[in-house]
């Protein structure tokens, strides 16, 4: 049977997630701290891209309509209706349409200190998933094994508990996320990766600390590659592969993509020129900015402010859609039911 999402649940993909990346490409989601976790429905639609980030928390995704594709470091994973797919917290990626098609994903968020939280070393078997995420690691569940179905209908639970403001309302949404996490670790438990790659990861990414805050405060400058290997104490040959290796772009990218990300912050807060917020982010020729920036927004700057000033000034209640779902046990979208059932 259907399941009707009601529009108020649906929100834009592009203006839930990107303004909340940071100009480091560090995505923060707004988690109440007491109980991390969160239940979203993003629905893409004609806004610029997202781009790459990386975050602390855990992510599953399910793919309700559409066709969706999942960048994560240099690979492109495309999912279907009825896939899902889980990222870890050290991986850059975006999430964006197959071929400009729309698409309509269920989100589920949360921080590992979630399961952490009672100090046994059993919680880490529930997130092995997540932990052993190397080059190879398949990260997309064909909707044909009825596990993304299974994970969906506890995600609906979850949402029903949420903000699980009672101890009871606490207990049971923790207890639907286990039994989500024991569905992906009985899915992956083939997968032969290692959790030291999650450590090595976060190694990695601590060696580049300085030069993203190198970027941050020099991004208007003319930063060379030779430059930026000197700040993280590596040659450049040797920076080069590293940089690449460790967030999946070069660096050359990962610094045009920041100016980008504060060129469109400008773009949508003032009414500056286009001339001067290239200048301003470190574009020195309008035409190369004009270019750099619609490659990395699928737009030009005077494109984005328009669409921006256009979703801002539209009413809420029309910036979601309802949505029709097709899944086998989401009869009763919101209320909580009898535990996982069979696909029909």
């Amino acid at each position: 049977m259907p399941m009707h999402v009601p529009k108020d649940w649906c929100e834009d993909h592009f203006h839930t997630i990107d303004p909340k990346t940071n100009a480091k490409g560090i995505h923060i989601w707004p988690f109440n701290p007491s109980f991390p976790i969160d239940v979203r429905f993003l629905t893409s639609g004609r806004s610029p891209k997202v781009r790459m980030n990386r975050h602390d928390y855990f992510e599953v995704l399910i793919v309700l309509s559409g066709v969706a594709e999942l960048r994560i470091q240099d690979r492109i994973l495309s999912f279907h209706q009825g896939d899902a797919a889980i990222v870890g917290s050290s991986l850059y990626h975006s999430l964006g349409p197959h071929e400009g098609l729309k698409f309509t994903v269920a989100a589920l968020f949360f921080l590992p200190e979630l399961i952490r939280g009672d100090g046994g070393r059993e919680s880490d078997g529930y997130l092995t998933p997540f932990l052993q995420q190397d080059a190879q690691f398949p990260h997309v569940i064909a909707g044909k094994t009825g596990v993304p179905s299974k994970i969906l209908d506890l995600m609906q639970r979850i949402r029903a508990e949420l903000p699980a403001i009672t101890p009871l309302a606490r207990l049971a949404a923790r207890t639907y996320l286990m039994l989500i996490l024991l569905l992906l670790a009985q899915e992956y438990s083939f997968y032969g990766g290692s959790v030291r790659t999650y450590e090595r990861r976060q190694n990695a990414l601590t060696r580049l600390q300085p030069l993203f805050s190198y970027v941050e405060s020099h991004f208007n400058e003319k930063i060379q590659v030779g430059r930026a290997a000197r700040v993280c104490a590596m040659s450049e040959s040797h920076f080069i592969n590293f940089f690449k290796d460790t967030t999946g772009q070069s660096f050359v990218s990962y610094l045009n993509h920041y100016r980008v990300e504060r060129a469109q912050q400008l773009l949508a807060s003032t009414d500056r020129s286009l001339t001067d917020i290239g200048v301003e982010v470190g574009f020195c020729d309008q035409s190369y900015f004009g270019m750099v920036f619609r490659r990395f927004a699928g737009m030009t700057p005077s494109s984005y402010r328009r669409q921006f000033t256009e979703y801002a000034a539209q009413p809420s209640a029309i910036k979601g859609q309802i949505l029709t779902v097709p899944t086998p046990n989401s009869a009763r979208a919101a209320e909580v039911g009898p535990l996982m059932r069979e696909s029909a």
